[in-house]
């Protein structure tokens, strides 16, 4: 060991004891304990619960473990990093060379592999399109909309916006033209990317968004853009062409503060006009840094963007992949296509939504079932084998991967390491599923846009399903009673209560709503999420309700709707579920968007004829009380109560999704809107149910 060494090494020992001493009121040094984090959780677990109670009831506050006594505001390994700007450039840095944005190129009409940008190339095209557009006016600190779903340049007009003190604002793709009209009007959007495919809608209401003064167009060549009258006040460009006028007027980074907004993230929600969330840059880098101490990737990383980048969710992945130097290989913009992107480009990393885990698991069980025999045996014993494994700490056996599992991960591109799952509550029975079938880590967390992203997390080697992990070490969460549903703090075996977050990844407010604001942020800084949770064993969290989705049945039972639908949604038939019930009704009924391969299959077996026309198949009643019974054999599994069976089903073969209005953009059902839209389906079902007991 070299001279300089020894002594960076004394000095951390020096430092090491001086963080367990304390000086007394008369300055004299005394040692006492001061325990690590490693001791916290002997004690208690993932999360350590703080010394003070608090006025408003019994709750104590829970951090997590792993900062017990800090919250996290930085990466503790580059906390030189307080702003997208700073995580972009270092990334710029450290892995200029490395793969960085992929898309899959089209050769004769036929798609093929994926052609990468590396994170030097990419630093590069930031610097001339936030050039580009200091040159054509437009002013520090104003908002910039983005109108497409993901591809490159998505992120590089995200990074130039960081760079140049733009504050980014997504405007979702699958809103329509009202909503996006509403948010451009309403964040003063001066500038706005879109595609060709978004560019006339975006036109026809030009006249009414009077703040926008550029378009630039991605994908599009320049001669064939539309060209504006000069009293339109608008210039339309294509995005090589704003390129080409950046790198011949270069312009000096204008970096943001901390503090300074990075975004504005307008979120439909199930009712009214979409709210703007406010996000900073210290805001978006804790959250992450927070995630960092739990989440580990690697430069050797890849990681396939398909979920929507206008969602918090997709977003501070993103973030996340910047820092580590990942790979981010885009899909084609086809759900259809998934698979097919996933076989070409082999990630490692795969984050999705129950909604798609759901029909995975869905797929496999059916298959197996349907193979019977030998295939099905064998599937089970390895499937048994792994699982006993998993419990007991150990390894399974090799050989079940090499016969069975191997050419299930290959559905994903047989190179998946690390799994999550965000956005609504994933099943126990699916999350070991994955576990099993995949054999990499499965990690699910709990969330909002006004927290930044993470709340919560599953923490490496927890084996415990049915829960979402303890606190991101970047907040700390607290419980409060919700005397009116019989949640509360001396509720046995476990606490109850509204799940409330604070910390450095708490939004600064809604933009221009002060009024909303103050329904969700408290004077002390707590926000209310709206969620109903309790603390297992250990610090972790489980989300078992929703303050606003409840309802209330004729005879006063309460129904979590959200609760049964993820039951419900194991079906084979099920490839979407709605529950529906109100207090003039003592049952619940539900509207099922079936599977059409499942169907048909299930048709032929039975030998039930057909016109060709699956509608048909829906409204025969012997499908109907297949599906029905299927959900009741799903529902005593899962030990649904008997009120939250539902009592009848309506079959349709629509799916439900963001461009019917059904969906919000983190695939969580419009309640109001889906009532209205299957209001005579639901009205029909009651009559059926009302002539068949008349006593109910």
């Amino acid at each position: 060991m070299d001279s300089s060494s020894s002594v960076v090494a004394a000095r951390r020992r020096i430092n090491a004891i001086h963080s367990h001493l304390v000086t007394s009121s008369r300055s004299s040094p005394l040692l006492r304990s001061n325990p690590t984090s490693g001791e916290f959780g002997l004690d208690n677990g993932y999360s350590v619960v703080l010394p003070e109670k608090l006025n408003t009831g019994n709750w104590n506050v829970y951090r997590s473990v792993k900062s017990p006594f800090k919250l996290v505001s930085r990466f503790p390994d580059h906390p030189d990093i307080a702003t997208l700007h700073d995580n972009f450039e270092h990334a710029v840095h450290d892995f200029r060379d490395y793969k960085y944005l992929g898309t899959r190129v089209r050769v004769d009409g036929t798609v093929g592999d994926y052609k990468w940008m590396t994170y030097g190339e990419a630093g590069t095209a930031r610097t001339a399109l936030g050039s580009g557009l200091v040159h054509h006016g437009i002013p520090m600190g104003s908002s910039v909309g983005i109108y497409f779903i993901n591809r490159p340049e998505w992120l590089i007009v995200d990074h130039a916006c960081s760079s140049y003190s733009y504050v980014f604002v997504p405007l979702y793709d699958t809103l329509g033209p009202d909503a996006v009209k509403f948010i451009v009007n309403h964040a003063t959007v001066q500038a706005i990317f879109c595609v060709a495919e978004t560019l006339n809608s975006l036109l026809s209401c030009l006249s009414e968004m009077p703040s926008v003064r550029l378009v630039v167009v991605v994908g599009g060549l320049n001669e064939s853009l539309p060209s504006l009258p000069a009293s339109a006040g608008v210039k339309v460009v294509s995005y090589s062409v704003l390129l080409n006028q950046g790198r011949s007027n270069p312009q000096r980074f204008f970096p943001p503060k901390p503090d300074d907004v990075a975004t504005i993230c307008y979120t439909s929600g199930t009712t009214g006009t979409p709210k703007g969330v406010v996000l900073t840059h210290a805001n978006l880098i804790a959250n992450v840094a927070g995630t960092s101490f739990s989440v580990k990737f690697f430069s050797s990383d890849v990681y396939i963007s398909y979920l929507p980048l206008a969602h918090i969710y997709e977003r501070a992945n993103q973030i996340l992949t910047v820092y580590f130097g990942v790979a981010v290989g885009f899909y084609q913009g086809d759900n259809m296509k998934l698979l097919d992107d996933l076989a070409a480009l082999r990630p490692t990393v795969f984050s999705s939504v129950p909604r798609l885990y759901n029909r995975i698991y869905a797929g496999i069980i059916n298959a197996v079932k349907t193979s019977g025999g030998l295939k099905e045996r064998l599937f089970n014993a390895a499937y048994n084998a792994k699982k006993q494994a998993l419990l007991n700490g150990k390894s399974a056996s090799p050989i079940w991967d090499r016969l069975v599992f191997n050419k299930i991960k290959d559905r994903l591109g047989g190179r998946v390491r690390f799994m999550t799952s965000g956005a609504s509550p994933l099943s126990p029975e699916v999350l070991e599923f994955l576990k099993i079938c995949f054999g990499g880590r499965v990690s699910e967390g709990y969330g909002m846009t006004e927290t930044s992203c993470v709340i919560t997390g599953m923490d490496e080697g927890d084996n415990l399903t049915g829960h979402v992990g303890s606190p991101n070490p970047a907040c700390e969460v607290k419980l409060v009673d919700v005397p009116e549903m019989n949640y509360t703090s001396v509720d046995q075996p476990h606490p109850r209560g509204e799940i409330c977050v604070r910390g450095p990844i708490i939004f600064t407010g809604y933009y221009k709503d002060e009024v909303q604001t103050r329904e969700v942020i408290d004077e002390d800084g707590w926000l209310h999420t709206g969620d109903i949770g309790l603390w297992l064993p250990g610090g972790r969290l489980k989300i078992i309700d929703r303050k606003k989705n409840i309802f209330k049945l004729a005879q006063g039972e309460y129904i979590a709707p959200e609760k049964i639908e993820n039951v419900y949604a194991k079906c084979k038939f099920v490839g979407q579920c709605f529950i529906y019930g109100d207090s003039f009704n003592s049952s619940l009924v539900a509207v099922v968007s079936v599977d059409p391969d499942v169907l048909k299959s299930w048709a032929a077996s039975e030998g039930i004829k057909y016109g060709g026309d699956l509608r048909e198949l829906c409204n025969n009643p012997r499908v109907k009380a297949a599906v029905l019974s299927d959900m009741d054999t799903v529902g005593r599994e899962a030990q649904l109560r008997g009120f939250e069976f539902a009592k009848a089903v309506t079959l349709v073969l629509e799916p439900f999704t963001l461009e019917n209005g059904l969906l919000t953009p983190t695939f969580k059902i419009k309640r109001p809107q889906a009532k209205e839209y299957f209001g005579e389906a639901i009205t029909n079902m009651y009559k059926e149910l009302g002539a068949s007991d008349p006593h109910r």
